[in-house]
């Protein structure tokens, strides 16, 4: 599944899961195709959110950060890159000596506070994070009124030209004062696990890479991967699951390092605590364990 596929496929899912009224998917398609300007109002949803499909365990809608951006073991800041490639991002130092880095990919809502408080999360863990903004070239983000504008703007731009930005934001992590440039990673959710499993395919000086339910790479591409990739499912997500063996398969016949991991219960994006659709407590703690452990084996071996 190439990824324009994939971002139209979400679309369809949330509709079918009834986490879309028929009128706000119709809305959400058009603008992906281009019969609407992006931006255009949001319908109003029929769906209200205590009726819609779930599994019980979501907490925390509309969460609190977990990590502040005051918290006193980190500092954060926001800036972009100069040079060749202008994409913003999102940074977040611990305070005190070297660290490793890791390269943050945002899901397909772009670069949001959820993706900000997961940054700040790996931050307080030790790391140097850099999240940059796959739409700063449309003015980013916060220029858009809504998530499926995000998507749309996502949709229209060429895999290469966003992973030539992923490139450019992980060779500038590796240039920060007090990175490790050698122990630099990769993790990603959603649109971004696929973006990490491609920037993989491309990057060799990955030291590890975390995809939390990404689509695959081209499979051609996997004896290129140098980096260790541990990736993390759903239970219920079979949209992404259907190419778990693919990936193993190909994984193992070029020798690569793989491991995976899934989550009962789950579904697609359970890790996002701000998603009270799909946010799944148990599943996405596990899953947080098992992401930094990886991180940890990889990024801070002696």
């Amino acid at each position: 599944m190439n990824l324009r596929e994939y971002l139209l496929d979400e679309i369809a899912e949330d509709a079918e899961l009834g986490y879309l009224s028929p009128e706000e998917a119709s809305r959400r398609m058009a603008m992906f195709e281009g019969g609407l300007p992006v931006g255009s109002a949001p319908t109003d949803d029929p769906v209200p959110a205590a009726a819609r499909p779930g599994d019980g365990s979501a907490t925390r809608p509309d969460a609190a950060a977990v990590v502040t951006a005051d918290d006193p073991l980190i500092d954060t800041s926001e800036s972009a890159l100069s040079g060749e490639r202008a994409v913003g991002y999102y940074l977040v130092r611990p305070r005190g000596g070297d660290a490793p880095g890791v390269l943050l990919i945002h899901e397909n809502r772009g670069l949001t506070p959820y993706i900000k408080d997961v940054a700040r999360r790996l931050g307080r863990l030790g790391y140097v994070v850099l999240a940059p903004d796959l739409l700063w070239g449309s003015g980013g983000t916060e220029a858009f009124s809504d998530s499926a504008g995000v998507t749309a703007a996502l949709g229209a731009r060429e895999p290469d030209d966003m992973l030539a930005d992923l490139r450019a934001a992980f060779a500038a992590l590796g240039e920060i004062d007090g990175v490790r440039a050698a122990r630099r990673g990769a993790l990603g959710f959603c649109f971004g696990g696929g973006m990490a499993w491609r920037l993989a395919t491309k990057e060799p000086e990955l030291a590890a890479v975390v995809a939390f339910y990404g689509p695959n790479p081209p499979l051609d591409d996997v004896p290129n991967i140098a980096a260790p990739v541990l990736g993390i499912y759903g239970e219920h997500d079979a949209r992404v699951n259907s190419g778990i063996d693919a990936i193993k398969d190909a994984m193992s016949r070029a020798g690569k390092v793989f491991d995976c991991a899934l989550f009962e219960g789950a579904q697609h994006a359970f890790h996002n605590d701000t998603n009270p659709d799909r946010y799944n407590a148990t599943a996405a703690a596990l899953a947080w364990d098992r992401a930094t452990s990886w991180l940890d084996r990889y990024l801070n071996a002696s």
